[in-house]
Formats: structure tokens, sequence, C-alpha cells
């Protein structure tokens, strides 16, 4: 397998058309999987790219958008305690990946730079939601828990964390050197 080096930098608009690309391919994949897609929400995940306060964020291979997520300072109120919304937790949504490249486990990079940032930061937790039971597996094996379930107009969210730390060897797996497992 060759090795890929990865980076993470801010969104802007000039990254929209790269954004609903990655969310159509990864539609596509989903789809062929007879799993639910974003394929409706294309255009909005990629105007997400001009937030005037930058919180969404690209992973770059080699140069080319193969990822994105967005970051927040606020966890979303939902069904987080009074307690839980008072500690600082960065809170991780939107994250769509390029299925082309997902020998390199993109999103896993993705939730461990967000993890790293978040104890950099001096934040207690990183927090994220979902609405599928497969991404809730795949999140556990990146090491968030389910702290809520509740129900939504369209379905079941998944309310997670994983307290914040540093991830000492994140600059090798964004090096290649690594495989960015949790």
């Amino acid at each position: 397998m060759p090795s890929l080096r990865f980076g993470v930098r801010p969104a802007t608009s000039g990254d929209a058309s790269a954004v609903e690309t990655l969310v159509l391919a990864r539609s596509d994949w989903l789809e062929e999987r007879g799993l639910p897609s974003w394929r409706d929400d294309a255009g909005l995940v990629s105007a997400l790219t001009a937030n005037p306060d930058g919180s969404m964020w690209i992973l770059e291979a080699d140069g080319r958008p193969v990822g994105c997520t967005t970051v927040t300072d606020s966890t979303p109120p939902m069904a987080w305690t009074e307690q839980e919304l008072s500690e600082p937790s960065l809170y991780l949504y939107t994250t769509v990946t390029d299925p082309a490249v997902r020998t390199w486990k993109p999103g896993t990079l993705l939730a461990l730079w967000a993890l790293d940032r978040a104890f950099q930061e001096g934040k207690t937790w990183l927090r994220r939601g979902c609405r599928f039971p497969g991404l809730v597996t795949y999140y556990q094996h990146q090491g968030f828990a389910v702290v809520h379930e509740m129900r939504k107009s369209r379905g079941p969210m998944y309310l997670m964390a994983r307290r914040a730390e540093p991830v000492k060897d994140l600059q090798d797996r964004f090096d290649g050197t690594t495989l960015p497992y949790a």
C-alpha cells in the first residue's frame, strides 16, 4: 500500500465544489451498500465551507481534499444535561470522507486530530452525534461511547463522547507511517 501524507486545514468557500464531490462520492458508496446517504444534503454540507467562524476543516492527502469535518466549541443542547453542557468540549459533526482512501481510515484520522485539538485547547471532551447504528459501531471503535440516545423526527439520534487526550503519534499518522487506528 503506497503511503499518503495527510494534513488538516481550515475550509474556505473555494472548497465547496470539492466538499460536494466528497459528499456525492460517499453517498454513492453508501447507496451501493443499501445505507442511507448524504445525497440530499450535499449542497448544505458544501455550504459549510463558507462559515465565517471557520468551523469546517478539510483533510487533505498529498494536497487533495479527501475529507471534511466541522468542529465547534459549543455542544448542541439536544439531550445533554446542564452539567454536561457546562463541561468544556469540542463538538464534531458533518464528517465526510472519500471512500477511495478508506484504507487509510480518514474518518478516524479526523477524529484523532479533533481529539488532540480538544486536549490542546484544554477541553475535557470531544463529542459527536449520529443517526445510524453502523456509525455508532464505527465511532465506538474510535473510542467514543454512547452517552445519550434520543428520538428525533427523522429517527434515533445517538450522542457520543470521548475524553480529550493527546495523540502522541498524530504526526506519524499524518505522515502515513502509522495507520490511524484509535
